[in-house]
């Protein structure tokens, strides 16, 4: 069966350890097996009290990498460069001792910057990027964490998009703690077929997204889901599928994600029937 978590960006953000305890419980009530948190703030929440948490309401956890104009890993200036990686190594610490596994995320540039590149500064770029990515694996490798690098779509950054994109990176990192995280909602402005970029990512997806096309829960649109899945079962991927959506309540977050009216009735109300559907398709 697989694995079924949701994001606490769905509720808060961003998550301290009041939020943590109590969305912990509320989340595995709702009959999720996994909840995933953000590091935005890297003072925002005590890691090891919040894996206690987590262990007491029989969950799972993974951690997603908020990357910000500060945490650019192919960034001109070298700063920015250096804090981006600093800040990701934070995050592999934090995902151990989380009691995580996969630390996902677009590890890569700013949520946000977007860019016209010729095809040498896009190489430049590859090239800038590799050895660091390379480095974190190694650093991950040794925590018993796996990096799972997310492509945008397009209005959110210009450098990777494309599944065959982040296949070229994961191909050149080449590392067994790096692999993919693929998110519907990217995917479906970005992919002609999201099975066939699935399929294409065979073992390095480590992670799913599960959102529709405008965040709501899955299954309230679009999205081709039995594709998906039939794609999923092809490739023998199991999970963890996530619900990652965001509550417009909180205005830092839904400017940044373009959440401007409500997805459901209820955040919980997205959450439970979001996990009612993936139940029912993975079943």
């Amino acid at each position: 069966m697989a694995q079924i978590g949701v994001n606490a960006w769905v509720w808060s953000s961003p998550v301290n350890l009041e939020e943590f305890s109590r969305l912990a419980p509320h989340v595995a009530r709702m009959g999720f097996d996994l909840i995933e948190v953000g590091i935005e703030g890297i003072h925002d929440l005590d890691y090891a009290r919040a894996a206690e948490v987590a262990t007491a309401n029989g969950l799972a956890v993974s951690v997603c990498a908020a990357m910000g104009p500060d945490r650019d890993l192919i960034h001109d200036d070298e700063s920015v460069r250096a804090n981006g990686l600093a800040y990701l190594h934070h995050c592999i610490k934090a995902t151990r001792t989380i009691g995580a596994t996969n630390l996902v995320g677009p590890m890569y540039s700013a949520v946000g910057r977007t860019w016209q590149q010729t095809e040498e500064e896009r190489q430049r770029d590859l090239d800038r990027l590799v050895p660091q990515l390379r480095e974190l694996a190694a650093a991950a490798g040794e925590e018993g964490v796996v990096l799972c690098l997310e492509p945008l779509n397009r209005f959110e950054t210009s450098f990777i998009n494309l599944t065959s994109q982040a296949i070229e990176v994961a191909d050149r990192v080449d590392h067994p703690a790096f692999g993919l995280l693929l998110d519907t909602f990217h995917m479906n402005i970005e992919e002609r077929a999201l099975g066939d970029a699935i399929r294409s990512a065979g073992t390095r997806l480590r992670h799913l997204h599960t959102c529709e096309n405008d965040r709501g829960a899955p299954g309230t649109g679009h999205v081709p889901w039995t594709e998906v899945a039939e794609a999923c079962r092809a490739i023998g991927f199991e999970g963890p599928m996530v619900i990652e959506s965001f509550t417009q309540k909180v205005k830092s977050i839904a400017r940044a994600a373009a959440i401007w009216r409500p997805l459901a009735e209820t955040q919980d109300a997205l959450a439970i029937d979001g996990l009612t559907f993936l139940r029912a398709l993975t079943a």
